[in-house]
């Protein structure tokens, strides 16, 4: 098979496998995609969106609204040649030489202090956390103090520690859409493809 028969094919066995869903239009293209990149069928009982999360987030990237990230394996995952055709901005703050210096004398995680530099620096933005459940809760915290207003937040931390609780505080925010897998599943490779979903939704490339 070609690489585009197993791509297509890939999507087809999905939405096979996935039978009946209660996704919208826009929401079933991103979890398609999240489930594409983790080959877990499992995704489709644990996605969730709140405040029309899909919806929005196509709407801010063709607004040219920047995306934040929480670690370069986010950032790196996101695609390129969508973000630049929308001039959509990707940042990421975790390696930043005033993070790693603030985290070390402050005794705090590198991602709890590049999401509070990015709050200050990028403002309402687009925030994607697909590992670290510590940038999610400072988040979390920036947008109840009224710090700001995110115009997504796609919340998908990994792991065991804190993870579970700081999607429930996301989607319990109000007022800012959130998309984000319940539980303890997660991670880089899912939430870049849920940006990326969302991405070629905005610049309105056909989907597989």
């Amino acid at each position: 098979m070609t690489p585009e028969e197993i791509y297509a094919e890939s999507f087809r066995i999905i939405e096979a496998e996935a039978g009946g869903h209660t996704f919208d239009a826009t929401e079933w293209p991103v979890v398609r995609r999240m489930v594409h990149a983790s080959g877990d069928l499992e995704i489709l009982r644990s996605a969730a969106f709140t405040g029309g999360a899909a919806a929005a987030g196509v709407a801010a990237f063709r607004d040219g609204v920047a995306i934040v990230a929480d670690v370069g394996m986010v950032a790196a995952g996101i695609s390129k040649p969508h973000a630049a055709a929308l001039s959509v901005a990707v940042r990421c703050f975790i390696d930043d030489p005033d993070v790693r210096e603030q985290a070390a004398a402050r005794g705090l995680t590198r991602s709890a202090c590049a999401m509070a530099k990015a709050v200050a620096e990028v403002g309402d933005a687009v925030y994607v956390v697909g590992n670290a459940p510590t940038a999610l809760l400072a988040l979390c915290d920036a947008v109840r103090e009224g710090v700001v207003r995110p115009r997504l937040v796609v919340a998908m931390p990994v792991g065991f520690v804190s993870v579970v609780e700081s999607k429930e505080r996301a989607l319990s925010l109000s007022g800012t859409p959130v998309a984000t897998v319940r539980g303890r599943k997660g991670g880089s490779a899912v939430a870049a493809a849920a940006l990326n979903a969302m991405l070629r939704m905005a610049t309105r490339e056909p989907l597989p």
